[in-house]
């Protein structure tokens, strides 16, 4: 499409500029001539108005496509867009908003998709628009009454406009000109006076919009100018030949802008003339990129999220000052309303009267008395004539065969249906009537059969599939109304879906119904005798029609008899009908206008109505327009679309005279967007005899019937009234006539009057109905017999509809009368004029302003292209997220449009809603054509799109968040108190008047036989000698038998064996790294004792993944030589494996140290065994990886590992007749201390399950422990997991084979985490019947400095759970609160202090006590703390405080190791074996893993919780934050069409839950996310490959 950026202006023409304003400023020069001026000076360099054609003498323009065949059908089809919501001078103002905003260009991040997402929607989706289904298929005609204002309809094929079909609407700018300048040159122009009153109205139009241009258009240079100098710097180029980054879509200056809107203009040099060039982006310009500290970043990703940090940067929140309190201390901003607003200043408005309902003689008394009279006076008669799809007169039912019909149905329904004792259908009862669109006939023999049998009709939609989007509702209503029996002709219900047994099935969510055809063949004559009793209107429920409410639920409004003849005799007061006058109607027949016009008051005038089915308007737009020729018609009822249709086609025509036409009623005149439909149309039909005073929109509701309606007039008299209304005003709830912003406008046409016999006012739309200002738009209601008179069945909501008494000021109800809502936003104009300005239904309450959703989707389908939105589908609608309602536009796309299109399209979509309606949006999503779920008549189901939006099911293909925007209630960021000094908080054991936080487990009591050995060497040599054959380990494999078993000698002479071959084949001296990779089992023991035989130091090393060498075995080769190791020994397979092709691929294999295999093991013993001569010396070394993916060693002496042994001994009781069973990983922590050492230590016997083992049979460890009667047993989260989801279902089959759980004492869950609460639960829950008690189950508590703090015990008292409020701990502050209550998270206490263990909470900055519950860090003593981290690079001095560190008031003697862990301690009302009140800790999360966002401290589990909760397609979710942009990336468990469905969940759960805004929304696969052997997410390294573009994402979405 062209490039319509506005071309700079050259100095001296700004110059000019600047003078004209002066002289205007200075009343040196009228108005009239400063814009005669100004627009000959700027002329020259506005391009001429997009899209302007010159009128009528142009061909039509096709658009190109594939096949001539096609291109008929496709011109037909993909009308350009809804034309509802048509308006070329909106289309100008959106041009001109988009233009202003390139001035603050966003670079905005496009989102990156995996190739097969992006192919999904090609050419192959593309449906051509669906008319298979015939009669019922067509349709649509009203969707927007059901739909509550944001519906669209799709113009189901008929007439598409090409680009030429918007060139009859000029006169409708050139009258907003004439609106803005007060000139008064005549209606019909030339392309010449088109073109410069648009641009003039694009200028600016007023002298200060002009400057600001010019003002724009300087700044545009200015700042591009510069950018351009700074690339082309030498040192530049030679610079970018290293960074090879593949091409992007998206700039990263503001150079590059290219992606989100069309380019930058950039001044030449000074005289080269003013052509406006385009620079073309130069890729490889990374390097220009920084991250927040200042590293220069070449890879993508962090391109686009600095990228994204950059259009973070510009504020875009108001100065708001007061706040509300949520709950208690959490302070949301709330908007306050700025002095500066417009205000209504109006007196107060004065109810309006309209015209007295002047009685005619001859009128009948109900509509049964006129169908009856004119049925027997003139039964030749035409009443309806209806038309096939060709547009010939299919047969014409008269007043004789109307009355007689319907006489026939009365009396077959009363009498028929049922026996005679019990009839089916009685006076009163309800019953559906089911017609299709093109089958008005029928539908109004049995809508009078049922008036005639005082049965009460409920026209419905017919229901096409089981599955149809609003028929669950409408089966709801019917449900309510009680209707047993449903009419309908013979082709509907053939036409209706059959079961294999050829009956109708139930829809989904209906009673059951007796269908009943309506036809005459089917039915019996009434016997001679019997008659209808005919009375006169009363107050009998006449009819109910349905309504579709904004949340999708169905109401039936009910009409009285009485009201109903009222109405008719209103309409025809107001519009003049005479007998026998020929009436056009092309609405929908069964609801609304269409049933007032054309089935009721017809009937009551005789008129003869000509019915043009949809079907036919999809063929031939032109219908219409020649049955009003062909039959003269007097009046055509209409609504904007088909105006609209009729001129893109009239072209085929010659021969056409719209002479007859004394009225033209537009139904969807209360549409804002019908007025350039209404004035295009008569502008083109003028020269066909149309008469401008003949239009007559019309406004009308549900509740409220027919609420105003434009009178034909003689020729003439005054012009209909026009308001040209600034939509900021509107907004705040104000009419302002006209604004300087000149973009955003709504021009809205008056619906004439208020009906006879009525009275109206305007109340406010919120709250008490109490009377607007006279400059206030509010909602409009009525005061007439003429209405509805209430919802069936649904006494509240009529009671608030139905009854309102409207106050004044002063709080008086202004009339006794009760008025009805009408659902209409609008006011009362000059001269009793009635403007609607939207509907109540598409209000949008957006920080306390009102947009409406129609005007939102008339701004986006102004957008060029406009050819991109699929047939103007568009839904617009508001969701609730943080307390205040957020906006979503929701498109279809054209099937052909590339990822590039649609990127494009969606930002400038955001940029001219927030440049027109001041308003931004929160989500924009695009789904491929044809998908949105629709109402019976082809329109948007709102209500349903909303709900598959929230679900997660609307599967876009494009999404679009801009929560940063949007978003500006979040509460203040936390700024962090100064701290208190030490000596006013400390007053003996109190700090800040709490009891200091410390607790300790028990006393490590009195020595046993085996507790006088320093050294586990000796303890195995003693035990070796003691109980030589009792049995120490018993290793199980996959299938629950032994695979092998040592006893205490068994285990002592193998150990010499290899202390021997250490000795001889490895020359080892004492004190040497010796590393043992072994799978979990005897030999990793066996090598571990060898070593400590031989005086040398073991490093258990998890061997590598044989699947999976490339990234396992870097990690073994990383902890070799990290831990100086000298040799490395293993099992033979395992050898060969580190010698393999894959290894050497995977690491250099000559740098490993000697590889020593210990499958054949020396004969002889070594000469003696090595005692060691100090404790403190090393035993050995504990490797592992953290959370936050540090690799870390730390050293346990002789001394640490023996009180270790001894800690866990007394806590779980261990003795040698006692059987544990071990399910862990046995590399490090405290898994390897239960796999290798504790058995030696306290002579139980181990039973050894590898957890590997589980993937094959995940039965293996629950077996094993029933099957030896085990009390005690140790897992991991991975085996829990493993359990809970592998047995979730077999629990019972289990059961049956005797698995029995009742003896487990302690099942514990050993972890370096928090509890995971949840997971344990449900594991209790789970295997609660098998015999599980669920306080058995427990975790324990260890990191890097001490292995193991905290331990469930066999004595003492059950863990304990406490809720905590999120909120007050985001601020480092513990609020316990009850289960349940909003914002609470339960944390689970972990496990039991071990004995000997003292534990402190101190402030992690200043390192002073903390007082109880307080948040702090975690400190420990104990004797088997590590002595300090073993590393090569001789940084210990770095974390040397973690081993040793001192408090920094109050006790300042004990050496403390901080274990780097967030926590508290909580004294329970339990009591300890000691009788001591017992001490529970409770652990929050790692301090390094813990995120700092808006000054508060938030945990990474607690987003993820919450992320997971909100979708069941979301498996595993992990964050981080990147420069201050929180990233989540989530696991999809189903189809990547589902991907896209994610990212508006996961932002709103975060927002709502955390008061954050979520950066990045990244999807993945299942698996992606890095995991460690005790099943903790590594979400360092997650972001080390995100940022390095390594996890093949399937969708990345940057949230703006």
């Amino acid at each position: 499409m062209a490039d319509r950026d506005p071309v700079p202006l050259p100095a001296e023409v700004r110059a000019k500029l600047a003078e004209l304003e002066l002289e205007l400023s200075e009343g040196d020069i009228t108005q009239k001539g400063y814009e005669k001026k100004r627009s000959k000076l700027i002329g020259a360099f506005f391009p001429q108005a997009p899209g302007m054609d010159p009128p009528m003498g142009q061909e039509r323009r096709t658009p190109v496509t594939p096949s001539s065949s096609s291109r008929y059908h496709r011109r037909r089809s993909s009308g350009s867009r809804d034309e509802r919501y048509r308006s070329d001078v909106h289309t100008e103002a959106v041009q001109a908003a988009l233009a202003k905003h390139k001035e603050r260009k966003m670079a905005v991040p496009m989102p990156s998709k995996r190739r097969s997402l992006v192919v999904q929607t090609s050419m192959d989706a593309y449906t051509p628009p669906d008319t298979s289904s015939g009669s019922e298929g067509e349709g649509q005609g009203d969707g927007d009454g059901e739909e509550g204002g944001d519906c669209e309809e799709e113009d189901g094929g008929g007439g598409g406009g090409t680009s030429s079909s918007r060139e009859g609407s000029i006169s409708m700018e050139h009258w907003i000109s004439r609106a803005i300048h007060g000139t008064s040159s005549t209606t019909t122009t030339t392309s010449s006076t088109a073109s410069s009153s648009s641009s003039s109205t694009r200028s600016g139009g007023s002298g200060a919009a002009g400057g600001r241009l010019a003002d724009v258009l300087a700044q545009h240079m200015h700042i591009s100018a510069h950018h351009h100098l700074r690339h082309h710097h030498p040192h530049h180029h030679h610079k970018t030949e290293n960074h090879s980054a593949p091409p992007d879509v998206t700039g990263y200056t503001n150079s590059t802008a290219n992606a989100a809107t069309d380019g930058i203009q950039v001044e030449r040099a000074p005289g080269g003339g003013t052509a406006a060039q385009r620079q073309t982006p130069k890729y490889g310009n990374a390097e220009l990129m920084e991250t927040g500290d200042g590293v220069p970043v070449s890879s993508r990703v962090s391109a686009k999220i600095q990228q994204l940090v950059n259009t973070l940067k510009r504020p875009k929140r108001p100065p708001l000052r007061e706040f509300f309190v949520d709950d208690f201390e959490e302070l949301l901003e709330v908007q306050q309303p700025d002095p500066n607003l417009p205000k209504a200043e109006g007196a107060q408005m004065v109810a309006m009267r309209g015209e007295q309902l002047g009685v005619v003689t001859n009128w009948p008394p109900s509509l049964e008395a006129a169908l009856q009279r004119w049925g027997t006076i003139s039964p030749k008669a035409p009443c309806l004539t209806t038309m096939d799809t060709n547009g010939k007169p299919l047969y014409v039912l008269t007043y004789g065969k109307l009355w007689s019909r319907s006489l026939k149905v009365a009396y077959n329904l009363l009498h028929k249906l049922g026996t005679k004792q019990e009839p089916l259908v009685r006076p009163g009862d309800r019953v559906a009537l089911v017609f299709p669109n093109n089958d008005p006939a029928a539908f109004m023999t049995a809508f009078y059969g049922c008036l005639l049998a005082e049965v009460v009709p409920v026209p419905i939609e017919v229901p096409l599939t089981r599955k149809d989007a609003g028929s669950q509702q409408i089966g709801f209503l019917l449900g309510s109304c009680g209707v047993t029996v449903a009419l309908t002709s013979d082709a509907c219900h053939k036409g209706l879906p059959k079961s294999p047994t050829g009956e109708i099935p139930q829809f989904k969510g209906w009673p059951k119904v007796l269908w009943f055809v309506t036809e005459s063949k089917h039915l019996s004559k009434p016997p001679r005798d019997w008659f209808p009793h005919i009375k006169d209107a009363n107050q009998d429920t006449a009819y109910i029609e349905y309504k579709t409410c904004k949340d999708g639920s169905v109401l039936g409004v009910t009409v009285m008899r009485i009201a109903m003849l009222t109405h008719c005799q209103a309409l025809t007061q107001s519009c003049s009908y005479t007998e026998a006058e020929t009436i056009v109607n092309v609405l929908d027949f069964k609801k609304d206008v269409g049933l007032w016009h054309a089935v009721l008051t017809s009937v009551m005038n005789m008129m003869h109505v000509i019915s043009i089915p949809y079907a036919l308007m999809k063929v031939n737009p032109l219908s219409w327009i020649q049955k009003v020729c062909q039959y003269k018609a007097k009046v055509a009822c209409v609504k904007s679309r088909d105006m609209h249709w009729a001129l893109v086609a009239h072209r085929d025509q010659r021969d056409i005279n719209l002479g007859s036409l004394r009225m033209l009623v537009v139904a969807d005149g209360s549409n804002p967007w019908s007025i350039s439909s209404c004035d295009a149309f008569l502008n083109v039909f003028q020269s066909k005899g149309l008469k401008p005073e003949v239009i007559c929109p019309c406004a009308s509701s549900p509740e409220a019937l027919t609420v105003a309606i434009r009178r034909p007039v003689e020729e003439g008299s005054t012009p209909p009234g026009r308001g040209v209304l600034s939509m900021q005003g509107l907004s705040h709830g104000v009419i302002r006539v006209d604004s300087e912003e000149k973009l955003s406008v709504l021009t809205l046409q008056d619906v004439g009057s208020v009906m006879p016999g009525a009275m109206m006012c305007v109340v406010k739309p919120e709250g008490v109905p109490q009377l607007c200002k006279a400059d206030e738009i509010g909602e409009m209601c009525v005061c007439t017999v003429a209405t509805g008179t209430s919802y069936y069945g649904l006494a509240g909501m009529t009671k608030n509809t139905f009854e309102v008494f409207p106050t004044s000021n002063n709080g008086a109800p202004i009339s006794e009368f009760p008025f009805t809502r009408t659902g209409l936003l609008g006011f009362i104009g000059p001269a009793g004029l009635i403007f609607v300005a939207g509907k109540m239904d598409g209000l949008m309450v957006v920080g306390g302003r009102r947009h409406n959703a129609d005007d939102i989707v008339a701004t986006a389908l102004a957008v060029e292209p406009m050819k991109f939105v699929y047939r103007g589908r568009i839904a617009v609608f508001s969701i609730m997220v943080l307390h205040d309602e957020r906006i979503v536009v929701v498109a279809e796309q054209r099937p052909d449009s590339t990822e590039e299109d649609s990127f494009q399209w969606m930002s400038r979509v955001l940029q001219a809603i927030d440049g027109i309606h001041q308003v931004g949006v929160y989500c924009l999503a695009l789904v491929p054509s044809n998908t949105l779920p629709k109402t019976p008549l082809g329109g948007i189901h709102l209500s349903e799109t909303k709900q598959l939006f929230l679900e997660g099911a609307l599967h876009p293909c494009n999404v679009l968040m801009c929560p940063h925007t949007c978003v500006t209630n979040l509460p203040k960021p936390r700024q962090k108190q100064p701290e208190i000094g030490p000596a006013s908080v400390m007053v003996g054991n109190l700090v800040s008047g709490k009891r200091i936080a410390q607790a300790s487990g028990r006393d490590l009591g009195q020595i046993e036989d085996n507790d006088q050995f320093l050294f586990l060497s000796e303890v195995l040599q003693w035990r070796a000698q003691t109980t030589p054959d009792h049995v120490l380990y018993t290793l199980l494999n996959s299938r629950g038998t032994i695979a092998s078993s040592l006893t205490c000698v068994q285990l002592h002479k193998r150990a010499e064996k290899i202390a021997g071959m250490l000795a001889e084949r490895g020359h080892l001296q004492d004190g040497d790294h010796v590393a043992l990779v072994y799978p979990p089992g005897i030999d990793l023991i066996v090598a571990f004792y060898g070593c400590l035989y031989a005086g040398c130091v073991p490093i258990t090393v998890r061997p590598p993944h044989p699947q999976n060498i490339a990234t396992t075995l870097p990690t073994v080769k990383m902890i070799v030589e990290v831990s100086r190791s000298v040799c490395v020994m293993t099992t033979q397979l395992i050898c060969k494996l580190l010698r393999s092709k894959e290894a050497s691929a995977a690491v250099d294999v000559r740098t490993w140290p000697p590889v020593l295999d210990t499958d054949d093991l020396p004969k002889k013993k070594p000469p003696l065994l090595y005692k060691p001569s100090n404790p403190d010396t090393l035993a050995y070394l504990d490797f592992s990886v953290s959370t936050t993916g540090m690799l870390a060693g730390v050293k346990m002496s002789h001394t640490a590992t023996s009180a270790f042994c001894r800690s866990i001994k007394l806590q779980c009781e261990l003795y040698p007749s006692r059987e544990v069973a071990i399910c862990l990983d046995p590399y490090c922590g405290l898994g390897f201390v239960l796999w290798c050492l504790c058995s030696v230590y306290s002579g139980h016997q181990s039973i050894l399950i590898p957890p590997s083992e589980l993937e094959v049979n995940p039965a293996l460890w629950l077996s094993a422990v029933s099957q030896y009667k085990v009390r005690d047993t140790f897992c991991s989260y991975s085996v829990m997991e493993l359990c809970t989801k592998g047995l979730g279902l077999q629990t019972d089959s289990l059961k049956s084979r005797g698995l029995d759980l009742s003896r487990v004492r302690t099942c514990v869950v050993v972890a370096e985490e928090r509890p995971r609460t949840a997971l344990t639960q449900s594991f209790s829950k789970l295997f609660k019947d098998l015999g599980l008690h669920p306080r058995a189950v427990s975790t324990s508590f260890g990191c890097r400095v001490n292995l193991a703090i905290c331990l469930q015990g066999t004595s003492g008292p059950d863990p304990t759970t406490v809720y905590v409020d999120m909120r007050a701990l985001r601020h480092d502050r513990v609020r316990l609160v009850e289960r349940g209550s909003p914002h609470s998270l339960p944390l689970m206490e972990s496990g039991k202090i071990l004995p000997g263990v003292r534990i402190i909470i101190a402030n992690p900055e200043t390192k002073g006590p903390m007082g109880e519950s307080h948040l702090g860090e975690i400190w420990v003593h104990s004797g088997h703390n590590a002595s300090g981290y073993f590393t090569v690079y001789g940084d210990e001095a770095l974390q040397s405080d973690h081993f040793n560190s001192r408090l920094s008031f109050g006790d300042t003697q004990t050496v403390w190791a901080r274990t780097g862990y967030l926590g508290f301690l909580r004294r329970t009302e339990l009591t300890d074996a000691s009788g001591e009140r017992h001490d529970a800790l409770y652990v929050v999360g790692a301090l390094e893993e813990a995120m700092e966002l808006r000054g508060m401290r938030y945990h990474p589990i607690d987003i993820e919780t919450s992320v997971i909760r909100t979708h069941k397609s979301i498996t595993e979710c992990a964050v981080f934050t990147w420069t201050n942009l929180l990233v989540v990336v989530v696991e999809l468990d189903g189809s990547e069409q589902e991907a896209l469905d994610l990212v508006p969940l996961v932002t709103n759960v975060v927002l709502e839950e955390h008061y954050l805004i979520v950066g990045v929304v990244v999807v993945v696969d299942i698996g992606v996310i890095p995991i460690n052997s005790r099943g903790e997410k590594q979400r360092m390294h997650l972001r080390d490959g995100f940022l390095a573009d390594q996890l093949d994402p399937i969708y990345v979405a940057y949230n703006m």
